[in-house]
């Protein structure tokens, strides 16, 4: 009796421009008797409106969207110094970028879209606690950068001027593997990826690099001495 009294409810916000992402959520949260989402929205903007209304005790927010992004949005939430609620960025990308700038915003944590339920209600937890989760890839990144900066962070900004599509470190690895004639199965065990993570690691190589199938990925590769 008195662990049920003692056990709050921890109130969320959902921000995300996907009516489908936002329902399959909130689904898999209020599964958990401790979690409450009271509200959505579609946009940063109106996250950081529903916050100041609600005062949710999380805010929960994909990294892109329409009018404000998930950073741009934690950004100004935590400059106002006024706010108590903790954010959770969500996204598709485990580049160092976008993780790097989530942590310089204020972000309690990050999470990739593919995450278990398991990891996710426990990351809002630890958060809710006052800690920070960044899942598995996602903490060896911050470590490489925050204890090992000769040896990752030097590298990858070589690797950035080497070449004209701004490739993360990590499509550059996936490039090479792709090239190399591994399956996206054997890159995501490689790599210790999902594979959903190492097909959207594929699909923005092809984007940005213009090219349509693996015989123009490889030519283009070689020109610019990318791997």
């Amino acid at each position: 009796m008195q662990d049920s009294e003692q056990q709050q409810t921890i109130t969320i916000v959902l921000a995300d421009d996907h009516s489908l992402v936002r329902d399959g959520i909130r689904a898999l949260l209020e599964e958990e008797p401790d979690l409450d989402v009271i509200g959505e929205v579609s946009n940063g903007l109106d996250a950081l409106k529903m916050v100041s209304e609600k005062s949710p005790d999380i805010l929960i927010i994909d990294i892109r969207m329409p009018e404000l992004g998930g950073i741009e949005t934690v950004e100004r939430l935590n400059a106002k110094g006024e706010s108590k609620t903790k954010s959770i960025i969500l996204s598709m990308h485990d580049s160092e970028e976008y993780i790097l700038k989530s942590v310089q915003a204020g972000a309690n944590g990050y999470l990739l879209k593919d995450t278990g339920k398991t990891e996710f209600v426990k990351a809002i937890h630890m958060v809710q606690e006052g800690g920070k989760y960044f899942s598995g890839d996602i903490s060896n990144v911050l470590v490489n950068n925050l204890f090992g900066p000769d040896k990752k962070t030097k590298p990858a900004s070589k690797d950035r001027k080497n070449n004209p599509f701004d490739l993360t470190n990590k499509e550059l690895q996936v490039l090479e593997l792709i090239l190399a004639g591994y399956t996206n199965k054997e890159i995501s065990e490689k790599l210790q990826n999902s594979k959903r993570t190492i097909e959207t690691h594929r699909f923005n190589l092809m984007k940005k690099m213009e090219v349509k199938n693996l015989i123009d990925l490889s030519k283009k590769a070689n020109k610019y001495n990318l791997v």
